[in-house]
């Protein structure tokens, strides 16, 4: 205790020696068996006693055994014994498992055991003599560090030569008695306030209370707040870890390591003074400090572990770690969270032993808590950093960890970087396009100019122009039309000169500018994880690894399309609100939101279509049309008259009107302006109003659409009263009642005066018999012709013909006349259809009901579709014994007739009676 000004602070200085000790200490961690230790007056001692005898004799002492230690033979215990003399003396053996280590290949093992059993007689033997020694085993004789094999053979044989000699060594255990918690905090602080430090443990108790549910079983036992009174300011995991763990790692030497590594942190914690340091936790253990790096890296031999620390930990300036990333996107402001996280997970990974290398979730949260943290936002950190670590343990069920070798995350980040430029721009660009596809817009992908960009109806659906995010990309602060933008808009054909017509049947979507590099990344990523999961490369990963790659590589798909969708994001759509105001490009801006975009991913037209929805700019077949006196007040057809195609083109031209996605929902407009006595519709013959049974709404030029009062003053509408009918002419001669062209006979075959029927529409030259006629809707028409019969007394019809002029009428009239039974059912076609991509189609039929009603089941589809329709049908019915007009046969065959059509909505009945 020379120099030593406290010694009362360590044992009664009574017990001080007041004479000459001799002390002799082998450290097994600095020996050299192989080429000696520089002992001093030129000795080089190659083993333990070598190295004894000269501490304890000089080099006299050591000529006694130099035979023994040059041939590496123990020494017996009188030689040992001559080497102590009168004087007390002390032996200490440090780290003789690292010994063992080196002279494994010597045959040490066998020489060192006879070396101690020689050592413990001699000192058994000496009154005045004592040796002290150490092994790293636990009480149940197990070793978990880096010499574990050495430590238990040691353990035993000690345990041995202890019953053999009869005396009982005294065992002592430094981390069980706090002595290593007192020395460091002896060491480090001058004084510490251990009143004021109540109220800190206090403050984490109640922590660990609240959170009992989610913490490691550290923070519920009751003796943790004692032990923290013990270490503290250190929080209790910082000396469990470094004792428990970083203290199997070899050349770690407890106290004297632990000692280093603390006195650089609590140095850099008292400099920086961290608003989270009420106690001094593993997060302020400074990685980023070369010093304290070096602590682990060299002192430690961890320069395995120097990429994780600079990829995930703590990096250069000049390229940040990924949790120095994570801290200054995600908790800006806030505890670097992210920092906390990869530093408390990194210095739980250093163990010898694989079973103590990582933490739970659990038990990282205990470790980070603190009166200053906030528990959500550790497991927020936890959370991204284990998805973008490159060194962390990737296996399924390995605890949180680093490893010195990359993980899949590094190894995919790899196979990015080997990713071509130009095949990831033409797979974005086919992903991109494939994705905005779809059925309610005409794409025209990446547009160069207005001459891209045709101005015609085509198949009739409004134009999606998708620009290239290599082309341009905007903000959400968007003040004006890009000029490229408002050229398309404007102008057209091959030199741009034009103007364009169609102005309302144009969107333009736009990519984010800040969101196109993660759409480029994603796609990347998605190449590089089909490399890797070809046969060939994914066998060069471990199991885990590759079941990883394929789940990854079929969730990037969707990852993919989500950032697409959230790049192009950006809507220009027509509109009399214009961004810039009066006087701009009439184009509106509109920004899908973020969460919007990342449903239905690979559904681009339908989120264009929901944004525009919740604008009022588009209509589909399910929403409600625009009102009938906007839509007259708002088009030409203000004037009175428009034709039905002319007003669906000004839906195409006007950007005040809605975008109409589907043809349906501008009939639904016409349906509903009959309705409500704003329209009147005129095609050919047919003339419908309010009140009136709704026709089939035709879009062509042959059809009209007048506003009611124009109808009105032009003597239009109301329909004009039918003329009283006439007398029936007699047999053989005279005109019919009517005075309207007869109808055809089905077939071709032969009329009633025997002359062969015309073409449809054409009348026989000479009627034999009677015939009665009446147009209106079907149930008005066919009472109207069965009353005319029995005004003329006439017993029983023999044929009823109906005409109809709207397809949709026919097509829902032939199967209901087909189920009519007791009359034979003929039915005439006439006409065609063009479609969309302006094929024709021409047909005549004429024949049975039930044929009629096969062909009419592939025609009516074609018709829906078809761009231009036309249809003349004429239907027959022939009665056997004639149709009886003096009961209620006739009101029954009306009744079946009518009863799921009567909105055929004018027709042209006509009832013939044969003489």
């Amino acid at each position: 205790m020379k120099g030593v000004s406290n010694v009362s602070e360590f044992l009664d200085p009574a017990l001080v020696p007041n004479r000459t000790v001799r002390v002799a200490a082998f450290d097994g961690e600095n020996s050299d068996p192989a080429n000696g230790r520089p002992m001093g007056d030129g000795v080089r001692a190659h083993t333990p006693w070598g190295e004894i005898a000269y501490q304890l004799a000089g080099k006299a002492g050591y000529e006694v055994v130099r035979q023994s230690d040059e041939q590496r033979i123990a020494p017996g215990a009188d030689t040992i014994k001559e080497l102590f003399g009168s004087d007390p003396v002390l032996v200490v053996l440090d780290e003789l498992g690292e010994y063992l280590r080196r002279v494994q290949g010597m045959g040490g093992r066998d020489q060192l055991t006879a070396f101690l059993k020689a050592l413990l007689t001699a000192i058994e033997s000496t009154p005045q003599a004592a040796i002290v020694y150490t092994l790293a085993v636990r009480s149940d004789g197990k070793s978990i560090d880096a010499f574990a094999e050495e430590n238990e053979f040691l353990a035993g044989a000690m345990s041995e030569l202890e019953s053999v000699s009869g005396r009982k060594a005294t065992n002592l255990n430094p981390t069980r008695d706090d002595e290593t918690a007192k020395v460091i905090r002896r060491r480090l602080f001058a004084s510490i306030d251990d009143a004021r430090a109540v109220e800190v443990i206090d403050a984490y108790r109640a922590l660990w209370t609240n959170h009992r549910d989610i913490l490691s079983e550290e923070a519920k036992r009751s003796t943790t707040s004692a032990e923290f009174g013990q270490t503290y300011p250190f929080h209790p995991d910082v000396l469990d870890t470094l004792t428990g763990k970083t203290a199997t790692l070899g050349g770690f030497q407890r106290v004297r390591g632990m000692l280093r590594i603390l006195a650089k942190t609590v140095a850099t914690v008292w400099a920086n003074r961290p608003t989270d340091a009420s106690a001094i936790h593993l997060h302020h253990i400074d990685l980023g400090s070369d010093v304290v790096r070096r602590e682990f890296t060299t002192r430690l031999q961890q320069g395995a572990f120097v990429p994780a620390i600079l990829n995930d930990i703590a990096g250069p300036p000049e390229k940040l770690a990924l949790a120095q990333e994570l801290d200054a996107k995600h908790f800006k402001g806030l505890l670097p969270y992210g920092t906390y996280v990869a530093r408390t997970i990194f210095v739980h990974t250093l163990a010898f032993n694989n079973d103590l290398k990582g933490l739970s979730v659990d038990h990282l949260r205990y470790s980070i808590l603190s009166p200053a943290s906030d528990i959500s936002f550790v497991d927020d950190a936890k959370t991204k950093f284990r998805a973008e670590s490159a060194y962390l343990d990737d296996r399924p069920t390995a605890p949180l960890r680093f490893n010195a070798e990359a993980n899949l995350t590094q190894v995919i980040g790899r196979e990015e970087k080997n990713v071509d430029p130009g095949e990831a721009r033409t797979q974005l660009a086919d992903r991109v396009k494939s994705i905005f596809g779809g059925q309610s817009f005409d794409l025209i992908p990446f547009p160069g100019g207005p001459w891209d960009v045709p101005d015609d109806v085509s198949d009739g659906k409004p134009r999606l122009a998708l620009l290239s995010h290599d082309a341009l990309d905007i903000g959400a602060d968007l003040r004006e039309i890009p000029e490229i933008v408002g050229r398309m808009f404007e102008r057209k054909g091959a030199d741009g000169n034009g103007l364009r017509s169609l102005r309302n049947n144009l969107v333009f979507v736009v990519a984010d500018e800040t969101k196109a590099n993660e759409m480029k990344r994603a796609i990347v990523r998605r190449l590089a994880l089909q490399e890797l999961k070809r046969p060939e490369r994914v066998k060069e990963l471990a199991d885990h690894q590759q079941a990883k790659v394929f789940e990854l590589e079929k969730k990037s798909e969707t990852e993919a399309a989500i950032a697409i969708q959230q790049c192009y994001r950006h809507i220009l759509y027509p509109s009399r609100n214009a961004l810039g105001g009066a006087g701009s490009v009439q184009l509106a801006h509109s920004v899908i939101d973020i969460q919007n975009a990342s449903e239905r991913p690979g559904s681009g037209q339908l989120q264009v279509v929901r944004q525009l929805q919740s604008q009022n700019k588009v209509r589909d077949a399910s929403d409600s049309p625009d009102s009938p006196s906007y839509i007259r007040d708002r088009t030409p057809l203000k004037k009175g008259q428009m034709t039905t195609r002319d007003l669906r083109d000004e839906f195409r031209r006007d950007p005040s009107l809605s975008i109409l996605l589907s043809d349906d929902v501008f009939r639904k407009a016409i349906r509903k302006g009959i309705e409500e006595g704003v329209y009147i519709y005129k095609r050919g013959e047919l003339l419908a109003g309010p009140g009136d049974p709704m026709p089939t709404i035709n879009i062509d030029e042959e059809t009209t659409i007048f506003t009611i009062d124009f109808a009105k003053s032009k003597g239009v509408w109301p329909r004009p009263a039918p003329a009283p009918a006439a007398q029936p002419a007699a047999v053989g001669g005279g005109d019919s009642i009517s005075g309207e062209p007869l109808p055809p006979i089905p077939g071709g075959g032969m009329g009633t005066d025997g002359a062969t029927a015309g073409g449809m529409g054409e009348r026989p030259q000479a009627s034999l018999g009677k015939i009665f006629a009446a147009e209106g809707v079907l149930k008005e028409a066919l009472r109207k012709v069965v009353e005319q019969a029995k005004s003329a007394k006439i017993a029983a019809i023999d044929r009823i013909v109906i005409r109809l002029f709207e397809y949709g009428d026919a097509f829902k009239l032939i199967p209901i006349a087909n189920g009519i039974t007791g009359t034979k059912r003929s039915v005439a076609l006439e006409g065609g259809y063009t479609t969309a991509q302006d094929s024709e189609m021409m047909f005549e039929f004429k024949g049975a009901a039930q044929d009629a009603a096969t062909i009419k089941d592939y025609l009516e589809p074609q018709f829906r579709a078809a761009k231009v329709t036309d249809l003349k049908t004429s239907i027959s019915f022939d009665f056997d014994g004639g149709l009886a007009l003096d009961g209620d046969a006739a009101d029954k065959f009306i009744e079946k007739l009518t009863r799921f059509a009567s909105a055929a909505a004018y027709v042209e009945a006509t009832a013939e009676v044969k003489s």
